[in-house]
């Protein structure tokens, strides 16, 4: 593993460090010289080190060898060898990306030595890739739709407002009962199939949060006895699965756990 000395790009000071817990957001390049393999370039993580990379756009994520120095600009992120932005999906100038240092398997890493792509992770739903893109800052967004324009809300003139009229006296008013409180009605979640598998992401005792979780993780709101659980799947493998509760964790959620769906 190498990490190197500190050097400048663009006026900006570069300090290479073996960050394990990375997690970036910015744009990706296409660097045609970068040779045949699955690789990019970074200006700081260790080489080589191993990044999923995710597209914003489409939700895509890839596995990527570490294995060169650069952009020499600080207007992208990381540069993706041809093979790495033909799997991403990406056609030419710059993409919006999440880079996330990883630990893969043997296997995997043998695979990306080789030249070969590893297999695709599960795609990041579009709740999450909103978070991120919110993060970035800078074209290739969609530009902030204007406020809409309050409606003015006539005022009642003095000629027209009605006029109240006072009860008899001796009498007193009727008061016409409050209507009963609304009951929440709660839709219940799809069945799941047998032996299909969930990532629990977390369980609530207040139903706002769950809603809020679930609408940030991509998730499912369901109650059981006191408490709102929120769950993404069903999943169909194991390792879809663990695809989907490595992202929940990724995305903060540390308590998130795989369980059986039934």
């Amino acid at each position: 593993m190498v990490l190197g000395p500190t050097y400048t790009v663009e006026g900006v000071s570069h300090t290479p460090a073996d960050v394990m817990n990375y997690d970036a957001v910015g744009y990706a390049g296409v660097a045609a010289d970068a040779g045949a393999g699955v690789s990019s370039s970074h200006r700081t993580l260790p080489l080589p080190s191993y990044v999923e990379v995710t597209s914003l756009d489409s939700g895509k994520t890839i596995l990527v060898r570490v294995e060169r120095r650069g952009p020499m600009t600080n207007a992208r992120l990381v540069d993706l060898s041809p093979a790495a932005a033909a799997q991403l999906g990406l056609t030419g100038g710059k993409a919006p990306v999440r880079v996330r240092r990883v630990n893969p398997p043997e296997q995997e890493r043998a695979l990306l030595r080789m030249g070969q792509a590893a297999p695709a992770r599960m795609d990041t739903p579009q709740s999450l890739l909103g978070v991120l893109r919110r993060k970035l800052d800078g074209p290739g967004l969609p530009a902030p739709q204007p406020a809409a324009t309050p409606v003015p809300v006539p005022t009642p003139t003095p000629s027209t407002a009605p006029v109240a009229k006072p009860a008899p006296k001796g009498k007193i008013p009727r008061i016409a009962p409050e209507a009963p409180p609304a009951v929440e009605r709660i839709t219940p979640p799809p069945a799941m199939p047998a032996n299909a598998l969930v990532v629990q992401v977390g369980a609530f005792g207040d139903r706002a949060r769950a809603d809020a979780v679930a609408k940030r993780s991509g998730g499912q709101v369901s109650k059981a006895g006191s408490v709102w659980r929120v769950r993404m799947g069903p999943f169909a493998s194991q390792a879809e699965a663990q695809a989907a509760l490595a992202k929940a964790k990724a995305a903060g959620y540390s308590e998130a756990r795989i369980q059986r769906a039934n």
